[in-house]
């Protein structure tokens, strides 16, 4: 009985898992077929790479701009979720509850409301599109949340009398942040900043609304392709980047996980 409860658990986990990365399997088979279609495999090829690498086709360069733009809103929102998450953590009970209520309505509320409100804000206030600011400052209302959240648990398993022997021994309250509180909250900080990658990559509703008219982020370019009347060669170029980005993502995931191991061997 024991043993059928076994290979009943590992069956249930084997389809979740075959669940959630066919698509990706598959889209990743697909990205060598020398067909632009996905339903008919016509030999291996590396047409897709070669033409995704290419700096005169669209794809490649509009994958830069959107890891850049990514880059800048992760290292803003950063900044502004450990600042958010420090002034709420250490104000009083009643204005901490209030403002950690309040960091969660971007949240919990759904993108596209968050994308049409702050689009009206950006014309009420006469934001012109082609600055740029309109489409940072969106996805950092977007991403910012999920720093401040990812930051405040690692606050509250800090020892503050550190924090408050620092300041005994001298250290002006600027070092003994630095010093003291950074580096215990360093790990959800990075949490933080990876996530508001995840995020800004992801995100396609703010940035339809305020981007630029000549800026492309992946989302919206692929969206674009998707109404029709497009070359499927562009299209088919994105298995690619899709089976570039699952490799990288195993890799990351096996090396996080074997230097864990190693860390946790030592230990013992």
């Amino acid at each position: 009985m024991k043993k059928v409860r076994t290979s009943l658990k590992w069956l249930f986990i084997g389809l979740v898992l075959l669940f959630i990365y066919a698509p990706i399997l598959l889209l990743t088979v697909y990205s060598f077929n020398s067909s632009e279609i996905i339903s008919s495999w016509e030999g291996f090829s590396l047409d897709h790479y070669r033409y995704f690498f290419d700096m005169d086709n669209q794809p490649f360069p509009i994958v830069l701009q959107t890891i850049f733009l990514a880059l800048v809103v992760a290292a803003l929102s950063t900044i502004l979720g450990t600042v958010g998450a420090i002034g709420i953590f250490y104000s009083k009970k009643r204005a901490a509850k209030l403002l950690n209520s309040i960091n969660q309505i971007p949240v919990i509320n759904a993108e596209v409301v968050t994308a049409i409100s702050f689009a009206f804000l950006v014309v009420a206030i006469h934001v012109p599109k082609s600055t740029y600011i309109p489409l940072i400052v969106g996805q950092m209302v977007l991403c910012t949340p999920f720093v401040v959240l990812s930051i405040i648990p690692k606050l509250k398993q800090m020892d503050n009398n550190l924090y408050e022997a620092a300041l005994d021994l001298g250290a002006t309250p600027a070092k003994a942040l630095f010093s003291v509180i950074i580096p215990q909250i360093l790990p959800g900080i990075v949490t933080g900043f990876l996530l508001s990658i995840t995020l800004s990559l992801d995100d396609y509703i703010i940035a339809a609304y305020t981007k630029p008219n000549t800026f492309q982020t992946i989302s919206t370019h692929i969206y674009g392709l998707n109404k029709g009347g497009t070359v499927n060669t562009i299209k088919s170029s994105y298995w690619a980047f899709t089976a570039i980005i699952f490799l990288l993502i195993v890799i990351a995931v096996v090396t996080m996980n074997i230097i864990a191991h190693k860390k946790a061997g030592k230990k013992q």
